[in-house]
């Protein structure tokens, strides 16, 4: 969701890459559905893991800052930049997976999750 979140508000202007901890082939349905609301489409979005994203050619050196938004990736972010010159920043957003028992329960978790990410892009980046 950040990645889209963030190509939408910003367009061409930054380059963005949403990297996970775990290499997640295919985005979740409730996540396509909250971002669809705002504008944000994800449906051709995929999400790749630390070590695919190197293999594909791009190290994190090339960046200038590093967003977190879990202690796992925390961690892992730290751990792979130690040797690098860039920030690591943590967001600690709310995982929306397994939240709710009825539909609307669960979209509204991602939406709440959604919300806490438009307000940090807006906190941080001031648009």
């Amino acid at each position: 969701m950040a990645e889209g979140i963030m190509k939408k508000f910003f367009g061409t202007d930054v380059y963005v890459q949403s990297v996970g901890v775990v290499n997640d082939l295919e985005i979740d349905g409730f996540a396509i559905a909250a971002c669809k609301e705002i504008g944000v489409e994800l449906e051709r979005h995929r999400s790749r893991s630390f070590e695919e994203m190197e293999e594909m050619g791009e190290t994190l050196s090339g960046f200038d800052c590093v967003v977190t938004m879990s202690p796992a990736s925390q961690r892992r972010a730290l751990d792979l930049t130690r040797f690098y010159h860039l920030t690591v920043e943590y967001w600690p957003v709310m995982d929306p997976t397994g939240i709710g028992e009825t539909r609307e329960q669960k979209l509204n978790a991602y939406r709440q999750t959604r919300d806490q990410i438009v307000k940090k892009l807006r906190e941080t980046w001031h648009f």
